[in-house]
């Protein structure tokens, strides 16, 4: 084993997925997994045991998502290096992922090289984009197209994805750590910020934006 190897933390709440990521990056002798993850909560948890190199992660998961964790993760050691990897090819969610303290924003429809060498380019302290989502941000800021869920908070964008995903102010009150008045004061916020009359609108808006 290459003891200079790249140390890795893959979190995904798909066993299969995972399995699937960690014989192909160990299939590279540069690489090497640490840890595992099925959800946000345990793998904070595992990057503050093993500190990683990288930290692969998809940011649709049950409960607190890896927005999230990603923000807590850079909270916690603002080197930490994460590598969002997912099926969402949004630009938003990309940028948004980013100004959260991610390094990368590869999705999951790439060919398999794209994803090890955007692992190389984080751990060197590089921006990695895979080229879809390079091209869609591109377009974006080229449309001068405004993102409608830029003016939200982190922790707003967390409120308002748990809430368009179906989960109750209780629940979300319970997985964010938050009380419950606070919930409701982030919701209210929210549909002001975003011109928003109801939660059916909250949930359209959601879903053009590919946050679900």
């Amino acid at each position: 084993m290459n003891a200079a190897a790249i140390r890795i933390m893959l979190v995904d709440d798909h066993a299969i997925v995972r399995a699937g990521f960690r014989r192909l990056l160990e299939q590279q002798p540069e690489f090497r997994i640490v840890a595992e993850a099925a959800d946000a909560d345990r793998a904070y948890a595992l990057f503050n045991e093993h500190v990683p190199d990288v930290i692969i992660m998809d940011v649709s998961m049950p409960g607190v998502s890896g927005l999230d964790a990603i923000r807590r993760m850079t909270g916690r050691r603002p080197a930490a290096r994460v590598l969002v990897f997912s099926m969402h090819e949004d630009a938003s969610l990309a940028e948004r992922a980013i100004q959260l303290g991610a390094r990368g924003y590869v999705t999951k429809s790439s060919p398999p090289e794209v994803l090890a060498a955007a692992v190389l380019d984080v751990a060197a302290g590089k921006l990695a984009l895979s080229p879809d989502i390079a091209k869609s941000i591109a377009i974006l800021k080229l449309a001068g197209r405004e993102d409608p869920l830029g003016q939200l908070s982190p922790r707003e964008f967390e409120v308002l994805r748990l809430l368009a995903g179906g989960h109750a102010a209780g629940a979300i009150a319970k997985l964010l750590n938050l009380s419950g008045k606070t919930v409701a004061n982030y919701h209210t916020s929210i549909k002001q910020k975003l011109h928003l009359s109801s939660d059916i609108e909250l949930v359209l808006l959601a879903q053009r934006q590919d946050i679900l």
